[in-house]
């Protein structure tokens, strides 16, 4: 898959230039109150276009009551005279409203490999063998429950009340401190992880690369990268910090080969990949790319991501980089632009503390969303997915909500592990070691606890929504609703004053 760069567009101005009003000022004496009907009439119509503005603005300030930065704002906070690639704020939350039915994991079709690609991306070099499955532990890492491959669930809950509009084959809700396991669905199955690969590379480049100041030339390899280009320039210098947090909030395929080579190079990132994921029990996991994009016997499981998001958060900066708003792209010629933040759970999402998007034609919409209420913070990761019936944020959103919904004492379908050493506590035994993936084609890219019965999968078609949470974002209802009446005024102004001209004209002319 191929994105275009992203071409720098100025942050709209704001504009306070008067408006004349349309209406005469001549009056005469018998035209006397028609004249008062139309100033009326203008009154009204002012006061209605002033009724819309509020409300709107106030369904707007509510919809974005877990975003710290507006787009004025950033205007008003940011280096002077910044430039933004894209809007900072897209698509207000909405709750779900249709019923979507969740995709078929029962016979765990994904237990060994990610389902058959759609495209040439993992074709191997002729005469290369492709890489073998990973072996699957005998025990499921994070407890028995969390083998199956439907439904998970705690004693007691209902299935119907999950959201009803989740398209992901496969998620899962952790708490990140705690580490219960909350819920899932198919948490061990394999899929292509796309650009959510990301949080494991973060871990290995945050290890290695400790100068964060530390500068990097960019190539012409890098801006070539294929995907999501945070748009660097060959020549120009990025340091450390600036090239993950483009990797981060902005998903840089450039910045991730930049960072790659900064590391000692593609091949060894790769491997020291694959060795932290199996360091970290994940068994799931192999990578063959350093950005997530599609390679030869690449996969990773929704019950893996939360470890590696458990991980991150406890690894500094981490936290603070992948919540920035948005980050500046110095260019050679000039003072650039910034790319701003792509994750909008942590943008408009009350408490939202960070996440990850990804998507590719083989993986399509993958998706790490992590938030924090009331104390608690919990991570929703979700694989093989798409953007519909809504976004993808908006249906992590609702996982989260139901998770933070859930009474504390609510006993966990299984945990996350510290490490395999902890897996292998629990009796959890991978039968082999994984497989390095197989090269690509082309040239190296590198250059210049508790057992609980699991549920079967069903189809929801309750929302889980938190009172809390649908308090604090107005429902679209609402504001089409606002929206209607104020435009169903002001299409009446110019009426009111047509009839207010002829009643006019017929009293003078009596």
């Amino acid at each position: 898959m191929s994105t275009p760069d992203r071409t720098a567009l100025p942050l709209a101005p704001t504009s306070s230039a008067p408006r004349t009003s349309p209406f005469s000022a001549r009056r005469t004496r018998r035209s006397a109150w028609p004249g008062r009907a139309s100033t009326a009439v203008l009154v009204v119509g002012l006061a209605g276009s002033a009724f819309v503005g509020v409300a709107a603005g106030t369904a707007s300030a509510q919809s974005m009551s877990g975003s710290a930065l507006s787009e004025s704002a950033l205007s008003e906070s940011a280096l002077s005279g910044p430039l933004l690639s894209g809007p900072l704020l897209r698509d207000p939350y909405v709750p779900p409203s249709v019923t979507l039915p969740s995709p078929a994991t029962d016979g765990c079709p994904q237990r060994e490999v990610p389902p058959p690609a759609v495209d040439t991306s993992e074709d191997v070099p002729s005469g290369v063998a492709p890489p073998q499955p990973l072996p699957v532990p005998e025990v499921p890492v994070g407890g028995p429950a969390l083998g199956a491959c439907g439904l998970v669930l705690p004693p007691g809950a209902d299935p119907w009340s999950l959201p009803p509009d989740i398209s992901a084959a496969s998620w899962l809700i952790a708490d990140l401190d705690s580490g219960q396991v909350l819920a899932a669905k198919d948490p061990h199955g394999r899929y292509r992880p796309a650009s959510v690969l990301k949080l494991l590379s973060a871990q290995v480049y945050l290890r290695n690369l400790t100068d964060l100041d530390a500068p990097v030339e960019a190539t012409v390899t890098d801006t070539a990268q294929e995907g999501t280009r945070t748009g660097i320039e060959a020549g120009a210098v990025y340091s450390v910090r600036q090239l993950l947090t483009y990797l981060l909030i902005d998903s840089g395929n450039d910045a991730a080969n930049a960072l790659a080579r900064a590391n000692g190079g593609y091949d060894k990132t790769v491997a020291e990949m694959n060795e932290l994921a199996a360091e970290l029990g994940a068994f799931d996991t192999r990578a063959a790319t350093v950005s997530g994009l599609d390679g030869p016997g690449q996969s990773v499981s929704a019950y893996d991501l939360a470890l590696f998001a458990r991980l991150d958060m406890d690894t500094p900066p981490f936290p603070q980089l992948i919540t920035e708003k948005a980050e500046q792209v110095p260019a050679l010629d000039g003072p650039g632009y910034f790319v701003p933040n792509d994750n909008q759970l942590t943008l408009q999402y009350p408490g939202g503390i960070g996440g990850k998007t990804g998507f590719t034609d083989d993986a399509g919409n993958t998706f790490v969303g992590m938030a924090e209420r009331n104390g608690r913070r919990l991570v929703v990761t979700m694989l093989g997915g798409t953007q519909r019936p809504r976004p993808q944020w908006m249906q992590a959103a609702s996982l989260l909500d139901w998770g933070f919904a859930l009474d504390t004492s609510t006993r966990p379908v299984g945990r996350l592990v510290d490490s395999a050493a902890d897996a292998a506590a629990d009796g959890t035994a991978a039968s082999g070691t994984p497989t390095p993936p197989a090269p690509t084609s082309g040239t190296d890219p590198s250059d210049g606890g508790s057992s609980v019965t699991p549920t079967a999968g069903t189809t929801s078609t309750e929302s889980g929504l938190a009172a809390d949470h649908r308090s604090s974002d107005t429902p679209g209802w609402v504001a089409w609703t606002i929206a209607g009446g104020g435009l169903l005024i002001l299409a009446l102004i110019p009426v009111a004053v047509l009839w207010t001209r002829r009643r006019s004209a017929r009293s003078t002319h009596v």
